[in-house]
């Protein structure tokens, strides 16, 4: 056959040096390094927004659970939901800006929900509601 040399005829530069083949290692290895940061990075970021998604729910599945503006009194509420815990504070609103008029009528109280995530993560959501005072109409 034409193309076949001899075995006699192949020298030493035949092939890849030990050399060459480290580097190579190297290359590759540097490389599934740089691919398996990425895939890490990747995954906690996906757990960090399942576990934010998580909290939302909860949150607003405590917010939906609250007792309408007429029932709802000032003071503290607790539980756990889904092994995330949640608490709810209601105390007045502290403000000198209220119009007197309306002030007859309506008193502003802060509500703060807060839900905790078994690893410590916190959402927390804080609103205003305008609740009517009693003895009025």
């Amino acid at each position: 056959m034409p193309f076949e040399r001899p075995v006699e005829e192949l020298d030493a530069s035949a092939g890849f040096t030990l050399i060459e083949a480290l580097v190579a290692l190297a290359v590759t290895a540097v490389s599934l390094a740089a691919i398996g940061l990425l895939v890490a990075g990747n995954i906690r970021g996906s757990s960090r927004i399942e576990q934010h998604l998580g909290l939302v729910e909860t949150l607003r599945a405590v917010e939906t659970g609250l007792p309408d503006r007429t029932s709802l009194s000032a003071g503290p509420l607790s539980g756990e939901m889904r092994d995330q815990a949640w608490s709810v504070d209601i105390a007045p609103f502290p403000s000198d800006f209220v119009n007197p008029r309306a002030a007859q009528f309506w008193t502003p109280q802060t509500i703060v929900i807060k839900v905790q995530s078994p690893s410590g993560a916190v959402l927390q959501l804080e609103t205003l509601q305008l609740v009517r005072r009693t003895g009025t109409q």
